[in-house]
Parts: C-alpha cells; sequence; structure tokens
C-alpha cells in the first residue's frame, strides 16, 4: 500500500464545508470534562461527557442512545448516513482517560489549554482527540447534507482504560443489536506519523497483543522472624518475580510488522529479519520504545504485597504482572511464563483478553492509505502491532475487522508514543486539523 500512486488520492476538493472548523474547540472541551477512570467507581464517571456528545450529534439532527454500563458509566450509540445498502462501520473512541496528578503538570491536565501549537491535556492523545475529529467531521458533514454513503456506527464508550467491561464489553454482550451487523471498525490506535530517515511513515493499527494481567500468590509456613525457616513465601515470590522480570523474550514477527519492518528496510537499504529487527525498530527513535514491544512477548512485574510486621514471616506473599502475548504465540507465552514462575507459585488472573490480527488488504485499508496520501503525497503507510490494548479486542468478538486510525501528521522531533499516559499529554493544533480532513477524505471512501 505504501507505493500506491499518491497523484490517485486525487488532493484537490472544493468543499461547502470545513471538516476542521471545530476539531480544537471539541478536544478542548472534552478534555475540560474530567473522566478519570482509576479502575474502580471511585472515578467521576463519562455521564456527564456521553451527555455532551449527545447533545452535539443532536444538534445537527442525529439521534443517539446514551448506555450506562453501570451507574455513571455512559456509552453514545448512533447511526448515521448509508443507503447504499452495504454493511455499516463501525467507528469507536472511549470518553474516559487514566488519572492525572496536576501537580506533575506544567498546566491543569484538565483545561484544555492551548500553548506553544499544542492543546495540552489529560486525553489529548488518548483519546479525546479522536473523538473531537470525528465529532468535527461529522457535524460540519451532517449541516452541509454530506452524510456518507455507507452508514456508519457512532460508539463513544466507556470504561475503556481499565478493560471496556463498563463500555466495549457491556455493548458487545448486552446491546449486540445495536453493532452486530457491523462487519468492520475503526477506532484507536494509529494512522500517526513518525519520521524515519526523513520519511514520515504512517502507522495504521492492524494487530493488538493479548492482555494477561495475573495476580501471583505465594504461600508458606509463618514464623518469627528470628528463626530458620526454608518455607518463606517472600522469598519464594520474589525468586518469581525476579526470573519473570529479567526474562529476555525472543523476537517473533507476526505478519502486520514484517510488513512494517520491511518498509523500513527498504528505507534502510536492507532487508527486514528476526535478526535486524531490533535495530530496524531503533530507526522510529523516541517511538522505539513501544515498537520494540511488539517484536515479542513481554511480562513485567507491577506490585508487591506481603507481610504486616518486620519480625514477623507471613502466610502468603502476593505481586501483579502485566503479562503481552503475541497474535499465535499464547502458547509459548503461558507455558515460559509458568516455568519462569516455578513451583510453589498460584497464578490467577485479574484479566484475559486475546490477541488479534486483521489482515492488511482490503477497500478499507486502501480508503486509509489514499486517504492519508491526499494530504500528505510524500507519505509511507504500513501496518503495525499495537502493545497496549483498546476496544477493538471487544468489538472483535462480533466478527469485525478492525484497525486504528486516528490519523495525526506529528513534528519529527515529537516524543509521542511517551505521551500515552504521561505527564504533559499535548496534540499539536495543526494535528488535529489534518486529522479531520484526512478522516474527512476517507468518509468520502468508505
Amino acid at each position: 500500500m505504501d507505493g500506491m500512486d499518491a497523484a490517485s488520492a486525487q488532493p484537490s476538493r472544493d468543499l461547502s464545508y470545513d471538516p476542521a472548523a471545530e476539531v480544537v474547540q471539541l478536544c478542548q472541551e472534552l478534555i475540560r470534562i474530567d473522566t478519570s477512570n482509576y479502575g474502580t467507581d471511585d472515578g467521576p464517571g463519562e455521564r456527564k461527557a456521553a451527555e455532551h456528545v449527545a447533545t452535539l450529534l443532536d444538534e445537527v439532527g442525529i439521534e443517539s442512545r446514551v448506555i450506562e454500563g453501570s451507574p455513571g458509566r455512559a456509552n453514545v450509540v448512533a447511526r448515521w448516513g448509508g443507503g447504499d445498502g452495504r454493511a455499516p462501520l463501525l467507528l469507536h473512541g472511549h470518553l474516559d482517560v487514566v488519572p492525572a496528578e496536576a501537580s506533575d503538570w506544567q498546566v491543569d491536565p484538565f483545561s484544555g489549554e492551548i500553548k506553544d501549537g499544542y492543546v495540552w491535556g489529560r486525553g489529548a492523545v488518548d483519546m479525546k482527540d479522536f473523538d473531537a475529529m470525528l465529532l468535527s467531521v461529522v457535524r460540519a458533514r451532517a449541516n452541509a447534507g454530506a452524510a456518507p454513503e455507507r452508514e456508519v456506527v457512532l460508539c463513544f464508550t466507556a470504561d475503556e482504560e481499565a478493560g471496556g467491561h463498563d463500555g466495549a464489553e457491556i455493548l458487545v454482550e448486552e446491546h449486540a443489536d445495536l453493532l452486530a451487523d457491523c462487519t468492520e471498525a475503526v477506532g484507536e490506535v494509529g494512522g500517526f506519523s513518525a519520521t524515519v530517515r526523513g520519511r514520515r511513515v504512517y502507522l495504521i493499527e492492524a494487530a493488538e497483543k493479548g492482555m494477561a494481567w495475573m495476580r501471583l500468590t505465594a504461600r508458606g509456613r509463618a514464623g518469627h522472624g528470628s528463626m530458620i525457616n526454608q518455607d518463606n513465601a517472600v522469598t519464594r515470590l520474589a525468586g518469581a518475580v525476579h526470573r519473570i522480570g529479567a526474562h529476555q523474550w525472543p523476537v517473533r514477527l507476526t505478519p502486520a510488522m514484517e510488513v512494517l519492518l520491511a518498509t523500513i528496510g527498504d528505507l534502510a537499504g536492507t532487508e527486514a529479519t528476526p535478526e535486524n529487527a531490533e535495530a530496524l525498530v531503533e530507526e522510529f527513535g523516541d517511538a522505539a520504545k513501544m515498537l520494540g514491544a511488539v517484536i515479542r512477548n513481554t511480562a513485567n512485574p507491577t506490585t508487591l504485597r506481603a507481610g504486616y510486621k518486620t519480625n514477623v514471616i507471613p502466610t502468603d506473599a502476593h505481586a501483579t504482572v502485566d503479562g503481552r502475548f503475541l497474535p499465535g504465540y499464547e502458547d509459548e507465552f503461558f507455558a515460559t511464563l509458568h516455568e519462569l514462575a516455578g513451583d510453589g507459585i498460584d497464578i490467577e488472573f485479574e484479566s484475559h483478553q486475546q490477541p488479534w490480527e486483521t489482515p492488511y488488504d482490503g477497500d478499507l485499508v486502501d480508503a486509509m492509505t489514499r486517504s492519508l496520501m491526499a494530504e500528505d503525497p510524500d507519505a509511507l503507510v504500513a501496518p503495525f502491532l499495537m502493545s497496549g490494548g483498546t476496544d477493538a479486542k471487544h468489538f472483535r468478538k462480533l466478527d469485525m475487522r478492525s484497525y486504528g486510525f486516528a490519523p495525526l501528521r506529528l513534528p519529527a522531533d515529537l516524543d509521542f508514543t511517551a505521551l500515552f499516559h504521561g505527564v504533559d499529554e499535548r496534540v499539536p493544533v495543526d494535528a488535529l486539523e489534518f486529522g479531520a480532513r484526512v478522516f474527512d477524505r476517507f468518509l468520502d471512501d468508505i
């Protein structure tokens, strides 16, 4: 796809509307609605944001439903356009954000402040930017009477940052009638640019690692801290955690990453192989932190808890591990993990979600590629595998082909991947406007 003739993208158009007219304002408005998700019911929830989205849609004649997964955890679903008889396309974004500690930031994380050409705030890149792009394009087109020929289902979800259990999972399990006729889905994370050897490469998500959030428990014999104890739960757990955290997982290339690394190999003048995969990933600079995690399985210990007094050996000790495994390598991952944990360690799941990979082909991929190249004719476009999880894991249970496509043309020196869940999260104003224009073209081409 990266070799597509840019001329075929037909870059010039005369429009009766501006798809980017509201995108910055809408992004600011959404950031100012605190939807922090603490992984419990302690946060503010998404109800206020969901009602705001529903109002924005209603203002342009698009009827929506607000559905709660639990009190205050609200989702918005609407249908728009259509008439050509094709199965609908699902366009989805989540409304919740991870928490932010205001004292760590240069600005109030819920201010939506514009500073140095960026919109700042929690959710600016994950993912109220895409929510704003989608709403800006939809509202502009609806006001102009330019609904897409293919019907789309607009879905704004709750709880994505804690597994989607009050959001996409509820919609799939209890309201599947609203979504089940969709055959394809587009959401986060993808469509953003990275600069490699002076060329912008736009990465479209075509796969995700599986997720295994695990609780490890070691049990032993309680006793006095001054005595010999060969059945110490803390010692047993510490050994397991060290082995898991220190393990060097082997390189494994999935189809999406084979295509991406082949694209980078062409730029670097070399053939991509498992042996030079890490070197090719390093071509992405700061983004290598994320892409380096998608050429292998990973398992990172994250918490430890044991005991209640210095001179008391406890009966049990606990740890949590964030495991992520590649499509096609789940059996290898769990066999290795159990071997590393060793005897006497119980492993339970806090969350266990499957990986997925969608073939990088077809009309939807062509439409994404053409829309990007129309706005950036020198672009290269390639798929990638996402290290984290998104709502696509749930929507794919309804047999949808899924992609991540929230287009952003980014400065070469911006460490974009560090902004996800990071301090001083921000998105360039011109990237938001670029994304709205690209997504508008995409809706013409689906």
